[in-house]
């Protein structure tokens, strides 16, 4: 595929676009004052030639609406989908690329420009770890949908990427940690003991949908399906494997154990402070899970439809006595049970005595907001990740304690796939006394879409 160009106005602006960046390398290493005077809009205002570049990879339907929040604080400048139409149309739609934006199939060429300080990566999740630690190694800020990674490897190879590359900017979609009037509120009810210690967390993240039988397809001609399937097995496209369904099957994601797990257990990890490597559950039960297909050592053993678990109740049990249940049954949310009091919470509700007392009447200030938000200002998601980028420091989702709720929603899955108890060791990050369990934190890729370890600099360039 031949590479497109940018335009000459954006290589007229390289000037300003390195200041842009030697500014902020130098802000985030000394943690300094920002360079310009922020008000709440005031980067959106900035000249174009002073707002950073941006490159969006995955312009589907979750990918352009983050395209056109970004475009509020910046010049998209590039927009990237393996399928050609969906690129393009981002490329036409005006409150995106205007028009103005390159297209590509292939997310290297985007990685390729110099002139692109931003990328926004939206692609499937099995996609989502290879293009974050290669955006970090060609020098991009990155802003990265949930859920982060496929497996409890790439947990660790992308905070070895965040550690190396410190000087950059790397944030995670989990906009529940923008809610200040319901999943901040209950954090922070949590954190400041007002509902005593913690016995139980309910997580309810529902189930998977099924499928019956779904027969092959000749893939459509905007589809480059090999470059879709990436580390994946090579198979036949089935279109419901495709486009947001992919959620559905193991091999490119969690279902509902990592797509709303990655939210919820989340915010439960966060209010009760399991956000620091070397922490997380010790025993995880899985027994109480069923799949829509059959499975075999932890593998379904037919391709032809969806195989994330529909029906499960998992429990996670950590050192300190807390029981956490990942469900799928009852209400979507998260459910807090103190020796003192309890409270539920959901995108739509925050509820309990606790809430209608006003508990934290008190206890729930702008302070304790700035606080949670990293010692910044309570903010939308994006406009936090604009200001880490100028201001340095770390955002409200950061990379981090994502990695430790990944490692939870992951465990999960592995448990309920084989049915039975694993134990876990949160300090050397490993799967204990079950070999095959332990198999199954890593994934062999297809030959050339290995996911590069920084450390090890092994990675095999895609043919």
């Amino acid at each position: 595929m031949k590479k497109q160009t940018p335009t000459d106005a954006n290589q007229q602006t390289q000037p300003q676009r390195r200041q842009f960046l030697k500014t902020t390398t130098a802000v985030t290493a000394a943690a300094a004052v920002p360079y310009f005077s922020w008000t709440e809009n005031a980067f959106a205002n900035q000249s174009k030639n002073d707002k950073p570049n941006i490159g969006c990879i995955g312009v589907g339907s979750m990918g352009s609406g983050d395209a056109r929040g970004h475009a509020g604080f910046g010049n998209i400048v590039a927009v990237c989908d393996v399928d050609s139409k969906r690129a393009w149309r981002a490329k036409y739609d005006d409150r995106i690329g205007r028009n103005v934006a390159d297209t590509y199939e292939d997310y290297r060429k985007v990685l390729d420009r110099k002139d692109i300080d931003v990328v926004s990566i939206v692609t499937p999740d099995h996609w989502h770890v290879k293009i974050a630690v290669e955006a970090l190694e060609a020098g991009k800020h990155v802003f990265c949908q949930k859920p982060l990674s496929l497996t409890l490897e790439e947990n660790q190879l992308i905070r070895k990427a965040c550690k190396k590359h410190k000087d950059k900017t790397f944030f995670i979609g989990t906009q529940q940690r923008s809610d200040r009037g319901r999943f901040l509120r209950a954090v922070n009810m949590v954190q400041k003991g007002l509902l005593g210690d913690i016995k139980k967390i309910t997580v309810g993240i529902n189930g998977s949908p099924t499928s019956g039988p779904l027969k092959p397809e000749i893939p459509p001609a905007e589809l480059d399906w090999y470059m879709w399937l990436g580390q994946a097995p090579l198979v036949d496209y089935i279109k419901r494997r495709c486009h947001y369904e992919f959620r559905w099957w193991y091999e490119y994601s969690g279902g509902k154990f990592t797509d709303w797990g990655a939210h919820h257990v989340d915010i439960a990890q966060w209010a009760i402070g399991i956000t620091d490597e070397g922490m997380g559950p010790v025993e995880i039960d899985g027994t109480d899970a069923k799949h829509p297909v059959e499975y075999k050592n932890g593998n379904p053993t037919v391709d032809n439809a969806y195989n994330t678990s529909h029906d499960f109740n998992v429990i996670c049990k950590f050192e300190n006595g807390i029981e956490m249940h990942v469900t799928s049954r009852g209400q979507n949310g998260i459910l807090f049970e103190g020796e003192k009091g309890r409270i539920f919470v959901n995108r739509g509700k925050i509820a309990g005595k606790p809430i209608e007392e006003r508990w934290d009447k008190d206890s729930y200030t702008d302070d304790d907001v700035k606080k949670l938000y990293k010692g910044k200002k309570h903010e939308g998601h994006k406009q936090n990740f604009y200001r880490c980028i100028r201001e340095g420091g770390l955002p409200v989702s950061d990379v981090f304690s994502h990695v430790q709720a990944m490692n939870t929603c992951h465990l999960t899955a592995i448990a309920a796939r084989l049915g039975r108890k694993i134990k876990w060791d949160p300090k050397k990050e490993e799967i204990v006394g079950d070999e095959q369990a332990a198999s199954m934190a890593s994934r062999k890729p297809r030959a050339g879409f290995e996911v590069l370890d920084v450390e090890a600099k092994a990675s095999v360039a895609i043919e």
